[in-house]
C-alpha cells in the first residue's frame, strides 16, 4: 500500500490528461487476480507473495534511486511500517493466494472492493480518525447486505468455496486495518509516498523471507518455475506495484485523491472481465448483484452519492489529503 500526499490539483483537468492512466491502473490492478490464480497453480501462496513483494520492492528501489529519493531514516517510522507491511502487504497478499486456490479470480476481485466498508468502522471505533455519520451507517448497512448476497447465505455456508471467499474477505479486512493505521501514524510524515511504499515492501520482503520457509519450506528457485508462472510473478511485482504506483501518483497529482481513489469501482469490473475472457470463469447471478450492492454501499459511505461539491474559484487549486491505496490488487 502507499501513502501519497499530492500537490495542489488544477480545477477541472482535461479528461485526456488523466483518464487513460486511470483506466490503465484499473486494468493493471484488476488483472492482478488473474496473475495470482496463475501463480498459485505452481507456487505455495506464501512463496508467491514473497517473490512478488521482492520484485515490487526491487522495482520501487530502482525508481527511488532514479528520482534521487531516499528511504525513511526515523526508527519510529520503520516501526510503524513493520505493522503496515504485515497487515497491508504480507498477510493480505497471502490470503488472496490461499483464497484463489479455492475460488475464481474474479470473485477475489469482487471481495477486494469491500475494503472501504472495513476501513470505516475501524477508523471510527479503533483509531478514532473518522466519525460515523448517518450516511456512513447507511452505506455500511448496504455493503453488509451486498456481502451476504455475494456469499449466497440462503444456500447455506460451508465447503472449500465458502472458505476461499472468507479468506479473500479477510485480505480486504487486513487492508481495512492497515489503511486507518497508516492514516493515523504515517500520513502526516514529510516523506514521499514512493519512499514509504518502497520501505513497506522492503520490510514485507524481510517478514516473508522469515515466515515462508518456516510455514511452506524453502521457496523454489525462480529458474525452476514455468515461464507462465514466472511472468505472472514479475507482472504482480514490477507491473502491479511499480508501474501502478507511478500511474496512481500521477493521477492523484492531476485530479486529486478523491477522484483518483474511485479506481476502486473499476477494479472488480476488470477482474470479472479478465476472469471470464482469459480463464473462462463463470459467476452465478447473485455474485455480480451482490458486488453492485457492495459498490453502492461504498459510494454512499464515502459520500460519492448525494454529496454536494463546492466549485473552486477560478485559478485556485484544490488541495488533496493523504490517500492510501491497497497495492495487493
Amino acid at each position: 500500500m502507499s501513502g501519497v500526499t499530492a500537490d495542489l490539483t488544477p480545477d477541472r483537468p482535461a479528461l485526456r490528461s488523466w483518464l487513460p492512466g486511470f483506466v490503465a491502473l484499473a486494468a493493471i490492478w484488476g488483472s492482478s487476480f488473474l496473475f495470482i490464480k496463475v501463480g498459485v497453480a505452481e507456487l505455495h501462496p506464501l512463496h508467491l507473495t514473497l517473490y512478488r513483494v521482492a520484485a515490487g520492492a526491487l522495482t520501487l528501489l530502482v525508481v527511488l534511486a532514479v528520482l534521487r529519493d531516499r528511504l525513511p531514516r526515523d526508527a519510529r517510522v520503520w516501526g510503524h511500517l513493520a505493522v503496515i507491511a504485515a497487515f497491508g502487504v504480507a498477510l493480505p497478499f497471502t490470503l488472496f493466494g490461499y483464497g484463489e486456490q479455492r475460488v475464481e479470480s474474479m470473485l477475489a476481485g469482487i471481495w477486494n472492493a469491500t475494503t472501504p466498508l472495513v476501513v470505516l468502522p475501524l477508523a471510527v471505533l479503533l483509531f478514532r480518525t473518522e466519525r460515523l455519520s448517518v450516511r456512513g451507517a447507511v452505506g455500511l448497512a448496504l455493503g453488509f447486505a451486498g456481502v451476504m448476497v455475494v456469499l449466497g447465505v440462503w444456500q447455506g455456508v460451508g465447503g472449500a468455496h465458502f472458505i476461499g471467499q472468507v479468506m479473500c474477505f479477510g485480505a480486504a479486512a487486513c487492508y481495512g486495518l492497515a489503511i486507518p493505521y497508516q492514516k493515523k501514524f504515517i500520513a502526516g510524515s514529510s516523506l514521499s509516498g514512493l519512499s514509504l511504499s518502497a520501505a513497506q515492501l522492503v520490510v514485507a520482503t524481510v517478514q516473508l523471507a522469515i515466515v515462508a520457509p518456516i510455514v511452506a519450506g524453502p521457496p523454489p528457485l525462480p529458474t525452476t518455475l514455468s515461464p507462465r508462472v514466472l511472468a505472472a510473478v514479475l507482472a504482480l511485482g514490477a507491473l502491479g506495484t511499480g508501474l501502478a504506483f507511478v500511474i496512481h501518483l500521477r493521477n492523484i497529482r492531476i485530479v486529486g485523491a478523491s477522484t483518483a481513489s474511485t479506481v476502486t469501482y473499476l477494479i472488480p469490473v476488470f477482474a470479472v472481465l479478465i476472469g471470464v475472457v482469459v480463464l473462462d470463469e463463470r459467476l452465478t447471478w447473485h455474485q455480480p448483484v451482490g458486488a453492485l450492492i457492495v459498490l453502492l454501499g461504498v459510494a454512499v459511505s464515502q459520500g460519492l452519492i448525494g454529496r454536494r461539491r463546492r466549485r473552486a474559484a477560478p485559478g485556485v487549486g484544490t488541495p488533496t489529503v493523504p490517500v492510501v491505496e491497497p497495492a495487493a490488487r
